[in-house]
């Protein structure tokens, strides 16, 4: 990896291309984040950058909180996140990485967290198929069917069932880069994103580019 930084996610809209194209956009206000820490293969057996996002009151900060903050020169910050980076010779504590490290054109993998939905059926969790409406088959369509056989006399592990659906880290891989606006701090991706609007994503450089 050679770069990342934290966004939030703002919305979808549209965006035309020079020919008059209509692109599909998920807008992000990437950064710009504070460099916290500094880990080197000398002293933490790994080299990476850890990245704070935006400001946040002092008093919701615990002491240990204030004082790494305290200790990097910086304010204190809502959001830290570690990004493993093969080269961070260049960059210091304290220093500010802002949304123009990524260009127009470039690919990017983006994780966030998706919406939460709550205990849903394996019908919306899944995709399973619904019993037939008519024809005797009773007052309930979404449910599963049978759920084993008589020779192992139970289930299997990992059989879809209802559960807890959404709320889980998914990282889009190869989603193009649109557009870059330096000046507010914005970066147009092709395609959908992650999560909430306002919800927190990680934008680094495609690892299968």
């Amino acid at each position: 990896m050679k770069k990342g930084i934290i966004g939030r996610k703002l919305g979808m809209t549209q965006i035309f291309d020079e020919i008059g194209n209509v692109i599909p956009v998920t807008l992000i206000e990437a950064g710009p984040c504070a460099v916290a820490q500094k880990k080197t293969v000398e002293t933490d057996g790994y080299n990476a950058l850890q990245l704070a996002f935006q400001d946040d009151k002092e008093k919701h900060q615990t002491k240990a909180q204030l004082g790494h903050f305290k200790k990097a020169g910086i304010s204190p910050k809502r959001h830290l996140k570690e990004f493993r980076l093969e080269d961070i010779s260049a960059v210091n504590v304290g220093d500010v990485i802002s949304v123009d490290t990524f260009a127009a054109g470039e690919k990017v993998d983006i994780t966030g967290i998706t919406k939460g939905r709550g205990y849903t059926g394996c019908v919306k969790r899944w995709g399973h198929h619904i019993l037939r409406i008519t024809h005797g088959t009773g007052p309930i369509h979404r449910q599963p069917g049978s759920m084993g056989v008589i020779d192992p006399a139970r289930i299997f592990k990992n059989k879809k069932m209802p559960g807890q659906y959404g709320n889980e880290q998914v990282t889009i891989l190869n989603l193009n880069v649109v557009k870059i606006d330096a000046e507010k701090n914005l970066i147009a991706v092709k395609g959908a994103v992650p999560g909430a609007k306002g919800g927190i994503v990680f934008i680094r450089d495609s690892v299968k580019a």
